[in-house]
């Protein structure tokens, strides 16, 4: 099966040059397309995507509102992948503290863009660039350290917290750490639990804002 994609953006050429992109892969079909976040909840509705690709600028309804109102509405969400002109953009990380599960730049070469889509669709990766690394390290308080302090990890828990927060997948964890893939995945499953986590993302985000991890 493809992994089916919704384009959200305000910019019709955008959406074409995306839609263009995406459609030259055989295991990637485009379902629908939104210019405004607005549309976004009933088109997931509708169309299940796997994969929204979503604008974080828009007129009526801005793409990180847009992400909490279908994380919070629509049952087994799709996955979110934020596309922004600029990495270092504040609204990009308050979209992925909002949930969304990756980033892209606007000008990123057509093999990028297929490797956002397939690596956010697959769920075990994360698209989470040193400039945003960074603002989350900003955003460092005491409730967040407080609260990596409560979650206890295990030390086999933390070095798993941590190869995550590099990006790496499952399998690149196993490998790393000498152990199964089923073993990284129950140790992940453990890190998001404790963290009270959603997912990756949320748990990597926790880690730098607690100063866990700190930016390379």
């Amino acid at each position: 099966m493809p992994v089916t994609v919704l384009l959200v953006d305000d910019e019709p050429l955008v959406r074409a040059g995306l839609r263009a992109v995406l459609e030259a892969q055989p295991d990637i079909k485009v379902v629908g397309e939104a210019a405004d976040g607005a549309a976004v909840v009933p088109l997931v509705r509708q169309l299940r995507p796997d994969v929204v690709a979503m604008d974080v600028r828009m007129p009526l309804l801005d793409g990180i509102e847009a992400t909490r109102i279908v994380l919070r509405t629509v049952p087994q969400p799709p996955k979110i992948l934020v596309v922004t002109t600029f990495e270092n953009d504040e609204y990009v990380y308050e979209a992925l503290r909002a949930g969304a599960d990756g980033f892209l730049l606007k000008r990123a070469r057509p093999a990028e863009i297929v490797h956002a889509v397939r690596l956010v669709a697959e769920g075990e990766s994360l698209l989470f660039p040193a400039a945003v690394r960074s603002l989350a390290a900003e955003y460092g308080n005491r409730a967040a350290r407080d609260a990596m302090e409560r979650a206890q990890l295990t030390e086999r828990e933390a070095a798993v917290l941590r190869l995550m927060a590099r990006g790496l997948s499952n399998a690149e964890i196993a490998a790393e750490l000498i152990v199964g893939a089923e073993t990284v995945k129950s140790h992940v499953s453990a890190v998001l639990a404790k963290l009270g986590a959603r997912d990756r993302t949320q748990a990597v985000i926790a880690a730098y804002e607690s100063g866990f991890v700190a930016p390379a």
